[in-house]
């Protein structure tokens, strides 16, 4: 099969890598188009991925119309040249659905936020899958499909992650070291306008500097008084890091997620949280309790200073991790044999045959 696969987040860079490299092990031949994001470029360099840049993010609603418009043309043009049997893409990528239907090939979207009003409207109709978490609330039509994992699953299912000690060395630290990594992003996406962050960016890492190291990561610029907590860390590496940490706090949707699936204790804070926030997060927190979800930047560092306390927090969260590691599936494995069994593999998925890949 020719498979033509499109990202537009960093995130998106880790979730295809491994099912790429197995595919091409096969005999299949993939192609990598990108839109260029924070370090999604550094990121598909540092993995040695061949790559066409279609376009790059943009800040504005009126930039980002434009630049959509743009990403298509280009993105029809290399699909033309290319010849897909299908395009596959991540959350909200619009682009590989609309050039799908018009080079009359089928186009797979792996979502996982049933946020971003603008983002659904350019993609569902347009795809001929759309793969969500069984967590998922939102129904999208006779197209959605059901996923028993997370996207994060692809990349740090033990099947495929193996942490290095690497980075630690980098930085001066040790696997026994205790220190918390905060992770702060900007808030310019579609499905971010009109919400932010954590408030009290200063405060919570001053207070948890008491119980070990702070290391910061930000996408954007930070307060003079936390820029001796920055860390520059290769992007490749971050996943290394953070395996190894007694804690997570940021407002990242995505990298709450990671430290989840890898047993660290994670404090999420942003305006997201309430009652209508993303079921990945609700069932993260409530079914396996590997998460707190705040919306109130104070009561997250109460959170946050009551399990620093804790002796023992990092193997109760490691029993945790396994309890959810047994119930989920190795998604890179999933997304291997449903490309390989396209389309009969459809079926499959809507019967509801369980797919183990444990």
């Amino acid at each position: 099969m020719r498979i033509l696969f499109n990202v537009g987040h960093p995130a998106q860079v880790h979730f295809f890598k491994n099912a790429i490299r197995i595919l091409e092990g096969k005999g299949h031949v993939c192609k990598m188009t990108a839109v260029a994001k924070d370090v999604s470029l550094d990121l598909l360099d540092a993995y040695g991925f061949e790559y066409e840049i279609v376009g790059s993010a943009r800040p504005t609603l009126f930039s980002k119309a434009v630049e959509l418009l743009k990403i298509e043309n280009k993105l029809y043009k290399i699909a033309r040249s290319f010849k897909p049997d299908m395009l596959v893409g991540g959350s909200g990528n619009a682009y590989s659905t609309h050039v799908g239907k018009l080079i009359h090939r089928p186009s797979i979207v792996f979502e996982d936020s049933e946020k971003g009003a603008i983002e659904h409207l350019l993609t569902d109709r347009f795809a001929s899958v759309i793969f969500t978490p069984t967590s998922y609330k939102k129904k999208i039509g006779d197209n959605q499909l059901f996923l028993n994992g997370y996207k994060e699953l692809a990349y740090l299912h033990p099947n495929h992650f193996h942490p290095s000690q690497a980075p630690l060395n980098e930085l001066g630290l040790t696997a026994d070291d205790r220190f918390v990594i905060f992770r702060f992003v900007t808030w310019n996406a579609d499905h971010d306008i009109g919400h932010h962050g954590i408030e009290n960016k200063v405060k919570f890492a001053q207070e948890l500097e008491k119980y070990g190291r702070v290391l910061i990561t930000s996408e954007g610029k930070l307060e003079p008084e936390l820029e001796k907590y920055r860390v520059r860390v290769s992007p490749e590496k971050i996943h290394d890091l953070l395996y190894y940490a007694q804690m997570f706090v940021g407002d990242s949707q995505t990298m709450t997620t990671e430290a989840a699936v890898l047993g660290v204790p994670a404090i999420r804070c942003n305006s997201f949280v309430g009652d209508d926030d993303m079921s990945n997060f609700i069932e993260l927190e409530d079914k396996y309790g590997l998460i707190f979800n705040y919306s109130d930047s104070e009561e997250a560092l109460k959170k946050a200073l009551e399990l620093v306390k804790m002796p023992s927090l990092k193997e109760e969260w490691s029993k945790k991790r396994e309890k959810l590691l047994n119930d989920k599936i190795d998604v890179t494995a999933f997304i291997v044999w449903f490309i390989e069994n396209y389309p009969e593999s459809i079926k499959r998925a809507k019967e509801g045959v369980p797919f183990n890949s444990n």
